[in-house]
């Protein structure tokens, strides 16, 4: 499991190739982490830039062969964009269902990339033997440590920033972002998993005591589409416990009204997978008490610009 030792040398390792992202202050008690303005538009850059530097560090990364990663989307992006940014080759894998402007853009970045299955974990298995065959570097969407202790420099920021903040709201697809930010704010904040009811990997891992498959769908699941909550997350979460975590589910009408609700009352952009977190404060699903201090992690903005107004 990762510390917020891992984190710091992550912060350490990253300073220079990522963004230190601001936190707004929507009012006296509600704060939105913007990590949408982030290298390539989502927190995966961190854990991207992380793992590659780590692995380079290491002798582990071959600078003619290069990376490999499969992805909904945003880890593709992400790692790609790293890649290029230190001067090696990427392969992604992505499923056929994943959204023409974030194909498009991994075309952009340079990397190779591969559509297959229709589902993530096939672009995964793809990948995996990618990685056996040609002796690429694996890069995993989220459960790898230094994927997780480099998204978790999003929230030492965040408390940085304020050290008030008493709870964090964070979607979860696979958890590597949750497990990040657990590590970084453990003892210090309140950690609220937020999961489409359409994708609630980690709400069933807690309610079986294991990780298990589940089947996925909804708006979201190009970005939380993972079908089965990562061992990382999962054991983050499990040494948590109830004073440390909280796990909500949210549908996917709350899911799209919030996202409408972020462009229109403070004109943030948001993917729907980002304003699954956002969703618990407005649809309920989260009450905060009287006067709690609460920030929410927008944490990605991969989407058609012209689908913001009006969800």
């Amino acid at each position: 499991m990762i510390t917020r030792h891992d984190v710091q040398a992550a912060e350490r390792r990253t300073r220079g190739f990522v963004r230190r992202t601001p936190t707004f202050h929507a009012t006296e008690t509600l704060s939105f982490k913007l990590e949408f303005l982030q290298h390539t538009g989502t927190f995966k850059a961190r854990g991207a830039f992380n793992r590659q530097l780590a692995a380079r560090e290491h002798g582990e990364l071959d600078a003619g062969i290069g990376i490999v990663v499969a992805s909904g989307g945003n880890a593709g992006i992400a790692n790609a964009y790293a890649a290029r940014e230190l001067g090696v080759p990427a392969t992604v894998f992505v499923p056929e269902t994943a959204p023409a402007v974030k194909v498009a853009l991994l075309h952009s970045l340079g990397a190779t990339v591969v559509q297959t299955g229709r589902e993530y974990v096939e672009a995964f298995e793809a990948a995996t033997a990618f990685a056996a065959e040609r002796g690429a570097l694996f890069c995993h969407a989220y459960d790898q440590p230094e994927i997780a202790a480099g998204a978790g420099v999003l929230a030492e920021e965040l408390l940085a920033d304020d050290p008030s903040i008493e709870t964090i709201l964070v979607a979860v697809g696979g958890g590597g972002l949750l497990a990040g930010v657990l590590a970084a704010v453990a003892g210090r904040a309140h950690v609220v998993a937020v999961e489409p009811e359409r994708a609630p990997t980690l709400h069933a891992a807690l309610a079986a005591g294991t990780p298990v498959n589940v089947e996925v769908g909804g708006v979201a699941a190009d970005s939380l589409g993972a079908r089965r909550v990562g061992e990382i997350g999962f054991a983050a979460a499990s040494a948590a416990g109830g004073t440390g975590l909280s796990s909500v589910l949210v549908s996917d009408p709350d899911i799209v009204a919030a996202r409408t609700a972020l462009w229109s009352d403070y004109r943030i952009p948001s993917e729907y997978g980002a304003a699954a977190a956002a969703a618990a404060l407005a649809s309920g699903a989260y009450r905060p008490r009287s006067g709690e201090r609460i920030a929410v992690i927008v944490c990605g903005a991969n989407t058609d610009p012209g689908s913001l107004v009006g969800g």
